[in-house]
């Protein structure tokens, strides 16, 4: 069992990911951006996502511009599928405080992640690099698409409480 830890600023999107004391890779994503880059032990990736009510993200290797795979989102921001060249795995939430998910795959992959706002852990049963890296950016994505709707929804209603 792989066990690392990972670090982020509270109102950041980039991730540190440890192994031990040593850094072994980072996410760095733009807040409200549809590109970001992570590397992971000398790898490099970028995720692009596209679409407006259904989105999508592509997932490029930065060596060769190569696409490696693609991340599908459900529509209540619960569960994502990510299909890379040779397998499919599923990512979801395992708690309803939203503090601790999964990547899970039929071939007995298993990465359990589990944090806060800021810092966390990752247990992998396996080492590819891209399905670490991509289980942070899923709950990225999700952390950032739930501040969005919690803005449509309560700066209307806060304006008309003060108007």
């Amino acid at each position: 069992m792989k066990e690392l830890r990972w670090k982020k600023g509270l109102l950041s999107g980039n991730y540190s990911i440890y192994e031990g004391n040593r850094q072994i890779g980072e996410l760095k994503d733009n807040v409200f951006s549809k590109k970001a880059n992570g590397q992971i032990n000398g790898k490099s990736f970028t995720f692009r996502t596209s679409g407006f009510f259904q989105q999508r993200t592509r997932i490029y290797d930065d060596s060769n511009n190569q696409m490696l795979g693609e991340i599908s989102y459900n529509n209540w921001m619960t569960k994502a599928t990510l299909s890379t060249y040779d397998k499919v795995t599923n990512w979801k939430y395992n708690n309803v405080w939203n503090t601790k998910w999964s990547l899970s795959g039929q071939d007995g992959t298993h990465i359990h992640y589990a944090g806060a706002s800021n810092k966390g852990t990752i247990e992998s049963n396996t080492d590819d690099d891209l399905l670490l890296l991509s289980g942070l950016y899923v709950t990225n994505y999700y952390w950032q698409m739930t501040l969005v709707v919690l803005v449509a929804v309560f700066v209307p209603l806060w304006s008309s409480v003060n108007n």
